[in-house]
């Protein structure tokens, strides 16, 4: 009895201790710490901001010895940034700014997010700095009003006080520009650390040790695990509406698509997706700094095409338009980080954008011209049947009839509300005369 019960309780004890050793810290599964790298590419935005945030609190609740913001910028939003400054400094473990790979580059708002690092690298060939406030004026970029230029400085020599940098680089970063690569931000003491790449950096930081609040932090990064992490589907989305770029290209789209929708009835489709493009700019809208006269000038715009396209005018409200448009683009964003280029290739788009519009409505003022001439010197019209009534007849309005809007003449001087059917009996130079028919509506005979 016992021979056959020793063989099974002994394969019961190792599995048993297989298991326990196998499970605890620092065996097989091993108690290395975890560093979570978050990638801040391109321009900061809102979606940015998002993202970081929910990764730091992530990594905080997971246990996470620290986190690293893989760094390539031009420059981005103002609210975005500060919001960034303010995670960073509100993390309890160590955050870790490197900038790379080589030709990375800290630009403008970038510039902020390195000195409110708790360590901050660059990789060789890197860059940093530039960080002068810009204004958009309809003559072109220039140097932002010396109220935002001072608060900007101010911002930049508070970060880098409280990281232990030298406050006077970081405000000429604003004031004049300053542009430093990556030995010269190691020689200044801008950075902690040069390397090339992150296997590097953490072989080199192994040991390091830091400050941060009231508790001290030595690093152990050699053998280190490195998570990386990237966008949900909710972040992309807003960090691709809180691009100015994007959220004015979509309030051209969405206007448009009214546009065409109302002036072309048939279907809904259109006006559904013209409609979901102005939802989605007006919220993208909302997520940059704007100028007040841009907002009011772009509304304005859009609120003439769509004008033009339900009133039997002559193309004027539509220029009128596509100028408003493009002149409220021009003074729309409000994003002293920017990077002067960005603001460059913002005002082609708003040109290119505006151009289309314009010669998309010059097209139809000049087929809705010709056909009405031609229509003229023949001396013939083709008399629909029915029109539909789209500006109440009091005897006179306008009516919708074979898809063209007509000014129209009720025969008997008989009021007829909107959204009734008319009989059409004839024509009186550019205005059809047409007759009430009682009892009829627009879906049908009651």
């Amino acid at each position: 009895m016992n021979r056959s019960f020793t063989p099974s309780l002994l394969i019961t004890i190792i599995i048993f201790v297989s298991l326990f050793v196998f499970s605890l810290p620092g065996q097989a599964q091993g108690n290395e710490p975890t560093y979570y790298m978050i990638p801040i590419q391109e321009t900061i935005t809102s979606g940015t901001a998002s993202f970081v945030e929910r990764q730091l609190q992530l990594a905080e609740a997971e246990g996470a010895a620290g986190v690293i913001i893989h760094l390539d910028t031009p420059g981005g939003l103002v609210d975005a940034t500060l919001k960034l400054n303010r995670l960073f400094k509100a993390y309890p473990n160590p955050v870790i700014v490197l900038v790379a790979p080589s030709g990375a580059m800290a630009a403008s708002a970038g510039a902020f997010l390195v000195l409110a690092a708790d360590i901050a690298v660059m990789a060789p060939g890197t860059s940093v700095g530039a960080a002068q406030p810009m204004m958009v004026t309809p003559a072109g970029t220039q140097e932002a009003d010396e109220k935002t230029m001072e608060f900007m400085a101010s911002h930049l020599r508070s970060l880098a006080r409280e990281s232990d940098r030298p406050a006077d680089i970081a405000e000429r970063f604003v004031t004049e520009n300053l542009t430093l690569d990556a030995w010269e931000a190691l020689e200044k003491g801008v950075i902690d650390l040069m390397a090339a790449n992150t296997d590097q950096m953490m072989t080199e930081l192994e040991g390091y040790t830091l400050e941060k609040g009231a508790q001290t932090f030595t690093l152990q990064t050699r053998e280190a695990r490195v998570v990386e992490v990237e966008m949900n589907l909710r972040e992309r989305i807003q960090n691709m509406v809180s691009n100015p770029q994007i959220a004015f290209l979509l309030l051209m789209l969405g206007g448009l698509a009214v546009y065409l929708g109302l002036s072309a009835p048939g279907t809904f489709v259109p006006e559904i997706l013209g409609s979901l493009a102005l939802i989605m700019a007006v919220y993208g809208l909302g997520l940059f700094s704007t100028n007040a006269a841009g907002i009011i000038l772009l509304l304005a715009g859009i609120g003439l095409i769509i004008a033009e396209a339900v009133t039997a005018g002559f193309g004027v409200l539509g220029v009128s338009g596509a100028a408003s448009l493009v002149i409220g683009a021009i003074l729309l964003p409000h994003e002293p980080l920017m990077d002067p280029d960005w603001y460059q290739a913002f005002r082609v788009t708003v040109l290119g954008v505006g151009i289309a519009v314009s010669l998309l409505l010059l097209t139809a003022i000049q087929r809705g011209v010709s056909s009405r001439l031609r229509r003229k010197r023949k001396r013939t019209f083709m008399i629909p049947e029915k029109a539909l009534v789209t500006r109440t007849l009091n005897p006179r309005g306008t009516v919708r009839a074979q898809g063209e809007l007509w000014n129209a003449r009720e025969v008997e001087g008989k009021v007829v509300e909107e959204g009734e059917e008319v009989q059409v009996v004839g024509q009186d130079g550019l205005e059809i005369v047409v007759k009430k028919e009682e009892h009829t509506t627009r879906g049908g005979n009651t």
